[in-house]
């Protein structure tokens, strides 16, 4: 199946420009959800710190466009202040102005970067109770693909959600807590057909976003995966959104064909699908139904799941 995530973010980390007039610091977040005790034991989903005290302060990578634009709208629209973050200043300064917020450049793959962003917003504005770690790009190809294309995969699809965790965690401990949305994709349940770095990169993804939630839910810290089929971004449309690595002729169509099987969601769908998870507190947003069958299929038969996976590569390449 496919997927596709927005785009990645920019290399340059600048100052927060408000774009609204919304954006008023606040001193202090940490009695608006109190400290929850370990509950061993116990295995229904976490409490939901959803939706937010009014005024939280929200981050979004990858933003300018496609999920995370649509993921920011949503937050606004629930009473956060939100900072647009994207590799495309432009329309990032553009959606911020749309929902109020903020516009900031970031490389997500820069620990160094996103610690400077988050220490930032929280001496300007308040608190980060909520971060969207959703900045993504897709590189087309399997055994040719390049080690650099490899290792920029590795760097946004998972470091970034443990440079962004490894700043907010201890702070969220100490608070009671906070939310992390990681957008992975169907693609890390699931595979990526066109491109052997995003399949396997946002496998690990997932497994990230689980091991925080496995280690850090009982401190407060609320995580969710976000696993999208396809999702009508610039992705979808044939675009690594970065523009660092041009999509090879003829890999466009054979995504768009796979996710015509399931259909294409409008981004604001699977931003109403994520606020729905956050608020019943559930880890895994799955806004193709048909995903959480195809996984349940693939956990119980594999060797059927392959086989049918292989059918389906030759039908889309023929």
């Amino acid at each position: 199946m496919t997927s596709c995530l927005t785009s990645d973010a920019g290399r340059n980390a600048g100052t927060v420009t408000a774009a609204g007039s919304n954006l008023r610091p606040v001193t202090d977040s940490t009695d608006s959800h109190p400290k929850r005790s370990p509950r061993a034991g116990v295995d229904a989903p976490l409490h939901s710190r959803y939706p937010p005290p009014g005024g939280a302060v929200a981050i979004v990578t990858g933003a300018a466009s496609g999920i995370g634009a649509a993921l920011a709208r949503r937050l606004a629209a629930d009473g956060a202040r939100v900072v647009v973050s994207d590799i495309d200043a432009t329309g990032a300064a553009a959606v911020a102005a749309d929902i109020g917020g903020a516009a900031r450049t970031l490389d997500v793959s820069d620990a160094a970067a996103t610690r400077r962003l988050i220490d930032d917003v929280e001496r300007s504005l308040g608190p980060v109770e909520i971060y969207c770690s959703n900045a993504g790009l897709l590189i087309p190809g399997g055994l040719e693909t390049a080690a650099a294309g490899w290792q920029r995969s590795w760097e946004v699809h998972v470091m970034a959600h443990f440079h962004a965790a490894a700043a907010l965690v201890p702070r969220w401990r100490e608070r009671g807590g906070g939310i992390l949305v990681v957008t992975a994709s169907a693609a890390g349940l699931l595979t990526q057909l066109d491109s052997a770095s995003y399949a396997v990169t946002k496998h690990a993804a997932v497994a990230a976003a689980e091991w925080l939630a496995i280690t850090h839910g009982d401190e407060g810290v609320q995580v969710a995966a976000l696993c999208p089929q396809a999702v009508r971004t610039p992705l979808l449309e044939g675009s690594t959104g970065s523009r660092e690595s041009p999509e090879p002729a003829g890999a466009a169509p054979a995504a768009r064909s796979a996710a015509a099987i399931d259909g294409v969601l409008e981004p604001e769908a699977v931003a109403d699908a994520t606020a729905e998870a956050l608020r019943e507190g559930r880890f895994l947003v799955v806004p193709h139904p048909e995903t959480a069958a195809y996984a349940r299929r693939r956990a119980e038969d594999p060797d059927r799941w392959l086989a049918g996976m292989r059918r389906l590569a030759r039908r889309l390449s023929g």
